[in-house]
């Protein structure tokens, strides 16, 4: 009987968490915060912070990379992020982590925006090709 029991709250447990295929989900609001063009002006970025706006703290970023002359997403890119306040001639002793995503996007985990002032996301861009970029944004 108890085995029964089990099995029927194990089935149930397992079908209403399957899904039917690779679903995204993410913290972020529709709408940027700001999109940045590359120092060479070839990508557009898309930034999305969450919580956004951010806030003093430990955030997470989604950004959006495309290309500035035909807005395509684009994919296989390599970052280095460095959060920096330029004011105060710092970074933060944790390194974010980048992971990958599709269409574009780019998950940055973990940035540590342990006070107030104004923020910049220094990125190192590599693989298909070579950019920097700084999106800069205030933290209260």
């Amino acid at each position: 009987m108890i085995r029964e029991f089990f099995a029927v709250v194990l089935t149930t447990a397992t079908v209403g968490c399957s899904s039917s295929g690779p679903t995204e989900t993410t913290g972020f609001v529709a709408n940027p915060l700001m999109t940045v063009s590359s120092e060479s002006g070839q990508l557009e970025i898309a930034v999305r912070t969450s919580p956004q706006p951010p806030q003093q703290g430990t955030t997470d970023v989604e950004l959006t990379i495309t290309g500035a002359s035909d807005g395509l997403p684009r994919d296989g890119l390599v970052l280095a992020v460095k959060p920096w306040m330029p004011a105060m001639g710092h970074g933060t002793s944790v390194a974010p982590t980048v992971a990958p995503g599709m269409n574009g996007k780019y998950l940055v985990s973990n940035v540590d925006l342990f006070m107030a002032g104004l923020w910049q996301l220094r990125l190192t861009i590599s693989g298909p090709m070579e950019d920097n970029a700084a999106p800069a944004f205030e933290v209260p």
